[in-house]
C-alpha cells in the first residue's frame, strides 16, 4: 500500500448535488428553492423553530413550574453515613476528608435515612428532626454551626 493507492471505502462517499445544471438534472431552473418569497433568495436564513405562520411547537406547550430564587442550596448526607467517619467530632472538614461531601462553602444538612450506634457530636448547618433525635440517642449531639 502506498499514497498514491489510497481510496476511500466502497459507499462511504457520495458525489455533491450540483443544481442549476438545466432541465435534465431534476434540480434545474429555481434549482430547488420554489418559486419566490424568501426561501428563493440568496442570504435567507431561517429561523429556529419557524414554522411558516403557524403557532411554534414551543409556543403551543403549556409553560409549568418555575424557579424559588430564594432557594437554600445544601449538600445532603444521612446519618447511615455518619458511620463512615472515626466517632467523636464531625464538622465539614472531616466530612470532605470521609468523601461525603464536594465543597465546603456549600452547608449541609444531616437527615434521618438509617440508623447509627456509636456517639458523634456531629457540627453542620442543618439537621432534619429524625436526624437529631437519632444522634442523641446515639449518645452524640447535634450542634448546628453557620458556614
Amino acid at each position: 500500500m502506498e499514497l498514491h493507492t489510497l481510496k476511500p471505502a466502497d459507499g462511504s462517499t457520495k458525489k455533491r448535488r450540483r443544481v442549476g445544471r438545466g432541465p435534465g438534472s431534476g434540480r434545474g431552473k429555481t434549482s430547488g428553492r420554489g418559486h419566490k418569497g424568501a426561501g428563493q433568495r440568496s442570504g435567507f436564513k431561517k429561523n429556529a423553530g419557524h414554522e411558516g405562520g403557524q403557532m411554534p411547537l414551543h409556543r403551543r406547550l403549556p409553560k409549568h413550574g418555575f424557579t424559588n430564587i430564594f432557594r437554600k442550596e445544601r449538600q445532603i448526607i444521612n446519618v447511615a453515613d455518619l458511620a463512615r467517619c472515626e466517632p467523636g467530632e464531625i464538622t465539614g472538614e472531616t466530612l470532605m476528608a470521609a468523601g461525603l461531601i464536594r465543597k465546603l462553602s456549600v452547608p449541609v444538612k444531616v437527615l434521618g435515612n438509617g440508623q447509627i450506634d456509636k456517639a458523634y457530636v456531629v457540627k453542620v448547618a442543618a439537621f432534619s428532626k429524625a436526624a437529631a433525635a437519632k444522634i442523641q440517642e446515639a449518645g452524640g449531639k447535634a450542634e448546628v454551626v453557620r458556614c
